[in-house]
């Protein structure tokens, strides 16, 4: 009796360690997209379904507090409740040799998952994001641009005025505080090695230098960074030129 009871939970965890095996296409790309702040991944559900459409296998989780998890918001939440957020969106997908894009405020979540799991990840994708160095957080990194955005907290959120409360979803919601005040810390020499992209957009009218990204565009570029450029858009391509956006994801 003892013997067939080994001899089925042995059979049990060798069918569930394959079944934990994940197999795609020769020559997949598995896309991990984190959103910006007061975002969710319903922002680049198009982007999504254009490189599905490709081919590719695509993951956008969700951020704590963020999107359809805007039920579990609370002060508590910060950009170590974000980074581990896709920490184990990779882990428990088991996923490998991904290519992990951050939008905005998701430059400082990628930097954090690729200090935790390099191993995991083919390239970095930078889209109009920061790009932090050690002991950073986002009002840091900003300086004194982020006074303006320091007004408008309210009980331990940012409520800025494009966060309606009374449209319906999807929608932008209130960031909390902690995310934009907790500083990164980054102490993987692996991590520095990995190959990464950086995507800045430019606004109609105004000059790359005049973006409100150039300086971590210029960052990038210290760091040897692929770099790319969209001209004639806003911060959020993937509504305004979803289409030039995914064909530059695309590129190796």
């Amino acid at each position: 009796m003892k013997t067939n009871l080994f001899l089925f939970f042995a059979l049990a965890l060798s069918l569930a360690s394959a079944l934990a095996q994940p197999t795609r296409p020769a020559g997949q790309t598995t896309y991990v997209i984190v959103h910006g702040a007061w975002g969710g991944s319903w922002a680049f559900k198009k982007v999504d379904s254009m490189l599905t459409a490709r081919g590719a296998l695509v993951y956008r989780p969700a951020l704590t507090g963020q999107g359809e998890r805007v039920h579990l918001a609370t002060p508590e939440v910060g950009l170590s409740t974000h980074i581990d957020d896709v920490v184990n969106t990779i882990l428990f997908e088991n996923l490998r040799d991904i290519v992990l894009v951050g939008h905005s405020y998701g430059g400082m979540v990628i930097t954090g998952v690729a200090d935790r799991v390099p191993d995991r990840i083919r390239r970095l994708v930078y889209l109009d994001a920061f790009v932090p160095n050690d002991g950073e957080s986002v009002f840091s990194a900003q300086g004194s641009t982020a006074e303006g955005i320091k007004k408008m907290e309210k009980n331990g959120f940012i409520v800025p005025p494009w966060a309606k409360t009374d449209q319906a979803p999807p929608k932008d919601v209130p960031q909390p505080l902690k995310t934009f005040t907790e500083p990164i810390s980054l102490k993987n020499a692996t991590a520095r090695q990995l190959p990464a992209t950086y995507i800045l957009t430019v606004d109609p009218g105004k000059t790359p230098e005049q973006d409100g990204f150039a300086k971590y565009a210029a960052r990038a570029k210290e760091r040897n960074f692929t770099f790319r450029q969209m001209d004639q858009t806003d911060h959020n391509p993937q509504w305004s030129k979803p289409e030039e956006l995914v064909s530059l994801l695309d590129q190796k």
